[in-house]
């Protein structure tokens, strides 16, 4: 659990873990320099169950390399995140690691309610041909995820660059090299209020292209060139067309040069978005 100014949410996302049906877990708190109330908050719960385990860092460091850090502190087989504005279900853990556990070759699970009433498996080309040409489900953040510890630190943990897309980039890395477990019960309470950086459309404007054109060239994905091709356009006109839509919404020419520039995003990109298909 990472935090940063959360004191109206951590006691409920603690109490929520803490009310767990499974009991063998260490709830590890990192706390990212908070400035209000959720430190003392978490220290609190710390003094009375010893499965909580509260860090503070020194410095801000922000999400991603937060969430990178409380993972290098654990020791348990599994890995999974509660985020401190949200809520765990009762039999989440048990029900992820249940499901984990039939699946022992797998390193990597991840929430999708579209393939039955029970956890499947299913292996990396087929995960991500899903992915991309028919539902995309690997689009969901850490808590709807449940990683081996060891599997995790093996692929390098989160990538940091890519701001809050992070968790999109991993998430097809992760499915690239294990087989996928696909758990098809809910487990986390997702919680959106104004705090939260899914409402800054700005940083995911270019983290959401950037994210899949570098993943197009440096992940073995198991596509054609052909497919490989039509992704990279369709994202190019993604792109386009939310440039575009952001720049008559704000009218700031000097956000969207900056954008442009730093996905280098340029004229004959535009014009093989528009002529894509």
């Amino acid at each position: 659990m990472t935090a940063y100014n959360r004191e109206k949410f951590i006691e409920e996302a603690i109490e929520s873990v803490l009310a767990s049906s499974y009991s063998n877990f260490e709830l590890i708190i990192v706390d990212d320099c908070s400035i209000d109330r959720t430190l003392p908050i978490a220290r609190a719960f710390e003094s009375k169950d010893n499965r909580i385990k509260v860090y503070v860092n020194e410095t801000n460091i922000g999400d991603y390399p937060n969430r990178n850090k409380a993972a290098g502190y654990a020791k348990g087989v599994f890995l999974m995140n509660v985020d401190s504005d949200d809520t765990i279900s009762r039999d989440g853990i048990e029900n992820c690691i249940n499901a984990m556990n039939l699946f022992p070759d797998s390193g990597f699970g991840i929430y999708n309610p579209i393939h039955g009433l029970i956890p499947i498996l299913i292996n990396s080309e087929d995960v991500i041909k899903n992915h991309f040409f028919k539902k995309p489900f690997l689009f969901i953040g850490p808590g709807g995820t449940v990683l081996k510890r060891e599997y995790f630190n093996r692929i390098n943990r989160y990538p940091v660059k890519y701001g809050p897309a992070n968790d999109m980039y991993f998430n097809i890395k992760a499915a690239c090299f294990s087989p996928v477990v696909l758990l098809p019960f809910e487990f986390m309470n997702y919680r959106r209020h104004p705090g939260q950086e899914i409402n800054n459309t700005y940083i995911y404007l270019y983290n959401n292209y950037l994210y899949l054109k570098e993943a197009l060239n440096e992940l073995p994905l198991g596509l054609t060139q052909k497919e490989k091709i039509w992704i990279a356009k369709k994202n190019k006109r993604r792109f386009l067309f939310n440039i575009l839509k952001y720049f008559f919404k704000t009218g700031d020419i000097g956000k969207t040069r900056h954008v442009i520039k730093s996905t280098q995003f340029r004229f004959s990109d535009a014009i093989e978005a528009v002529f894509q298909f």
